[in-house]
């Protein structure tokens, strides 16, 4: 059922930032000092215990870790966190933690064991950046392979055909004499491997465990000198459902699952270090590349952080656009995922259940709008591109009105009773409310777990505020009640754009200030997070003052949620992986960026 979220006040003192140091050095003297972007460094040999602190001390109770990135400041590392309370929400309830790192000793103490959701992305950081976290249970790359040479997030890698430092290169711009890049680079240079390391010595990963069987290819039988009763088997990445180039590996007994684990990045091409060459506008197109089928919704967390620094607001009419854009954006991801999810279970019903011709109806009014139907490139710092066409309003308000309500109804009476989807997908994957805040989970994962958060509420942002809608949760923590999650959602989606299409003013400005490709975002950081269909998608920008970003970084939901699909998996049989996996509603393009 869709329940009206309960905002429980957070203590004013506490939680701001300069109370919050001294808060802390009261009682880990010498632990905190004030940032200089009103973050708060914690010294790292103290890092561990200020975490368990702020996690669990009453009137604190960080209980959410969003995001977990770093930054290279040449000098140094600096690892940074973005904390959220689930028990607290409002705007600004958040805290930036920092612990440094020097170049010759890059290590700070791994904080899983306080938040299960930095497992990936402290492998992530560590792959990219090569910065090491003490006491991690299995610190290993995550998007690179292991014989990959250097860590490409670090200022002094070059890949490859390097150029230059940032985009527009002058070889092919204003003058535009471009050459090759292969003709300048001899051949041999273009692949690196780490001093000393052999092809022939890299051995495949194993899940760890006493007694495990592994057959390689060839061998009939086991050795005979080992006693073993468990398996492991592969699946992906060339698989139907496992939703793009994704693997798992998973270990059996019998036909139990006792361990999993993810194996991504086949389809990485380090978006961030390309962000990072690219001019601030260059980027928005990328965002659409990530999640491709929320082109729009990804368009919107980027521009809100990139407004931050630049302390702009949108006109209201743009506002009021984006706000629909996002929310038909929603609609679709939703349909999409429900009829993913029924295909993995195995069902193949009409093709009007899947609401495809609804679907195809919406991409109408993104491509009359932005021109094009997927990769809209559509939102703009300060607003949007380009002004609704006539056409928009009829087809929108039909859509809206009558035929989405219609498809909503079409798949919940088909579904949600249907006894094959209830006995597939009833009391599988399980996931308690405190695991899945602990493991980071965001958006049908978490609040199919029973968890009121929704960053439309809990950290409002654009003009959210204004409208009256519910943030839907539903207690059985399982793969059925992520499916009701969006079902319900898209219905709550329905009462947003009507009172977005009732409030909105008839003509307005589109964009703050001028058009303009190239722009220059003041010094600072920022962290842009909306609330896409998938769940927190987070933008961690770091300005220099210059036209490119110092620091890009995102906060992938596909990512991250990933981090509890071993917990969920455990227990439970092969077939009940791929509805696991169809429900946790992964792209590749924004798991591995």
């Amino acid at each position: 059922m869709a329940v009206e979220t309960e905002v429980q006040p957070a203590p004013p003192i506490e939680r701001e930032p300069e109370k919050l140091v001294q808060h802390l050095n009261q009682q880990f003297p010498g632990a905190a000092s004030l940032g200089e972007w009103n973050d708060i460094v914690i010294e790292r040999e103290q890092l561990l215990q200020v975490a368990r602190y702020l996690k669990d001390t009453p009137g604190l109770e960080f209980d959410y870790l969003a995001n977990l990135t770093a930054v290279d400041y040449r000098e140094y590392f600096e690892v940074v966190y973005h904390l959220y309370s689930t028990k607290y929400q409002g705007k600004n309830t958040g805290v930036v933690l920092k612990a440094r790192c020097p170049r010759e000793d890059p290590v700070v103490p791994s904080l899983v064991s306080v938040w299960a959701g930095a497992d990936f992305q402290e492998r992530e950081v560590w792959d990219m950046f090569g910065v090491r976290f003490a006491g991690h249970p299995n610190l290993r790359r995550i998007l690179l392979w292991e014989g990959f040479d250097g860590h490409p997030l670090r200022k002094d890698w070059l890949e490859a055909y390097y150029e230059e430092e940032h985009k527009p290169f002058s070889s092919r711009w204003p003058e535009g004499h471009h050459q090759r890049a292969e003709e300048r680079v001899p051949w041999g240079r273009n692949v690196r491997y780490p001093a000393g390391w052999k092809a022939e010595d890299l051995s495949r990963y194993v899940l760890p465990s006493e007694g495990t069987l592994v057959l390689e290819a060839g061998q009939v039988e086991p050795p005979t000198d080992i006693h073993a009763d468990k398996i492991i088997i592969n699946m992906g990445p060339q698989h139907p459902s496992t939703h793009g180039v994704f693997q798992m590996q998973i270990m059996l007994e019998g036909e139990t699952i006792v361990d999993l684990e993810p194996v991504m990045g086949y389809l990485h091409r380090n978006h961030e270090q390309i962000g990072e060459r690219n001019l601030w506008l260059m980027n928005m197109p990328y965002t659409d590349r990530l999640d491709y089928i929320c082109s729009m919704s990804n368009n919107l967390g980027y521009a809100l952080a990139v407004e931050q620094l630049m302390g702009i607001e949108p006109p209201e009419y743009a506002q009021y656009i984006r706000v629909i854009m996002v929310e038909l954006t929603r609609i679709v991801n939703h349909m999409w995922a429900i009829g993913f999810l029924l295909n993995d279970l195995g069902a193949f019903f009409t093709p009007s259940l899947y609401a495809i011709e609804e679907r195809e109806l919406i991409l109408d009014l993104f491509e009359m709008t932005a021109g094009s139907r997927m990769m809209c490139n559509y939102m703009r710092f300060g607003g949007v591109a380009y002004d609704l066409p006539p056409e928009f309003m009829p087809l929108c308000r039909e859509l809206v009105y009558e035929r989405i309500p219609r498809a909503i109804d079409e798949m919940d009476n088909y579904l949600t009773k249907n006894e094959i989807v209830i006995e597939r997908c009833k009391g599988v994957g399980i996931l308690p409310p405190d695991l899945a805040i602990n493991y980071s989970t965001a958006g049908p994962v978490l609040r199919g777990s029973g968890v009121a958060y929704d960053i439309r509420r809990a950290d409002p942002y654009s003009i959210y505020d204004r409208f009256d809608f519910d943030v839907v949760t539903f207690p059985g923590c399982d793969v059925y009640d992520r499916y009701r999650v969006r079902i319900e959602e898209m219905r709550q989606s329905v009462r947003i754009l009507k009172q977005a299409l009732e409030q909105m003013p008839e003509k307005g400005e589109i964009l703050a200030g001028r058009k303009a490709w190239q722009i220059r975002v003041p010094k600072g950081e920022a962290y842009g997070r909306v609330e896409n269909p998938k769940g927190e998608l987070g933008f961690f920008i770091v300005s220099d003052g210059g036209p490119n970003p110092y620091r890009y970084h995102v906060r992938a939901p596909s990512f991250v949620n990933l981090t509890a699909l071993s917990e969920m998996c455990r227990g439970h049989k092969v077939a009940d992986v791929v509805a696991i996996l169809g429900s946790i509603d992964i792209v590749l393009g924004e798991v591995d960026r």
